[in-house]
């Protein structure tokens, strides 16, 4: 491919950001440890002659306040210094969202958390935070795994495609974004869409559990396996999982909580709305049941 223009070279990158690409390699293998590092020439003096020796680079040195130990000693022998932008380890990180999370007293307290935390590495790679949408007095809440492109550029959940689809879903039995309130286990989009790992998931756990301590709904809507599974502990697969009442423990409050397919899944597996569509039917039920019922297409 040959790149004639500037701009030609900017699209190419943003297209590889978008796919995830975070690595170039060569266009040969090269095996590094058979590779030959070139020695410096050094003419006009012996090796072992001081004036013709390379200087030594100085030390790295970790601050105080960032010591592993918590002061202002050296660090074990042999234990390399710190990088102050590297993100802490994924241990450390949970720990600090767990603490942060805790914290917050108020939905905006905890958008304003999450914008600030440093502790996933999403956060780097997301053009933005998607928090929420709809309203949060809402008596049900939506949560599904995590944003895609679409929804990282917004700023919103399920605004692209699946999120069209579960509009509908959500307007055939009487509900729309007045009256529901939807939301991401995780708040940052993986790279290229990939699939959150482990790690990142446990990070993001502890915001959404407080995200929905504060919503306090009276249902809780897990969309989509991976979401079952992180909030409801769900080891099944979506299959067997979807369309049974559960209890979800919020706090000092007990909340009805039932599991039905992403709206993405049913987008590729079309067959599947029908066993959605009784989800939805349990949901306005357990809403009161007064609420309009049409099957969306």
């Amino acid at each position: 491919m040959s790149i004639n223009h500037p701009a030609d070279l900017h699209a190419l990158l943003a297209f590889y950001v978008e796919a995830g690409v975070d690595a170039v390699l060569d266009d040969a293998p090269v095996n590094r440890f058979t590779a030959e590092v070139p020695q410096p020439r050094n003419p006009q003096g012996p090796v072992d002659d001081p004036r013709f020796s390379p200087p030594t680079p100085p030390r790295a040195r970790v601050p105080p306040s960032r010591s592993r130990h918590g002061g202002g000693g050296s660090l074990p022998l042999g234990q390399p210094p710190l990088s102050l932008d590297a993100p802490p380890a994924p241990d450390a990180a949970i720990m600090a969202a767990r603490e942060a999370a805790k914290g917050a007293t108020s939905l905006a307290a905890l958008r304003t958390m999450l914008e600030r935390f440093e502790g996933c590495g999403l956060r780097r790679t997301a053009k933005r935070l998607v928090f929420a949408d709809g309203n949060p007095q809402a008596k049900v809440m939506f949560v599904g795994e995590a944003p895609g492109r679409e929804e990282d550029i917004e700023g919103l959940p399920f605004v692209g495609r699946s999120g069209q689809l579960l509009d509908r879903m959500m307007a055939a039995i009487g509900l729309d974004r007045t009256t529901a309130y939807i939301a991401n286990v995780i708040p940052w989009r993986p790279p290229g869409n990939r699939t959150p790992t482990p790690q990142e998931s446990q990070i993001c756990l502890p915001f959404i559990t407080r995200h929905i301590e504060l919503a306090n709904p009276d249902i809780l809507v897990c969309l989509g396996g991976p979401s079952a599974a992180a909030l409801l502990g769900v080891a099944e697969g979506i299959r067997r999982a979807r369309g049974r009442w559960r209890v979800y423990h919020a706090g000092t409050r007990e909340i009805r909580a039932i599991a039905t397919f992403h709206p993405a899944y049913l987008l590729r597996t079309p067959l599947e709305k029908r066993f959605a569509w009784r989800d939805f039917l349990a949901i306005r039920k357990a809403l009161g049941g007064d609420l309009p019922a049409t099957e969306p297409g």
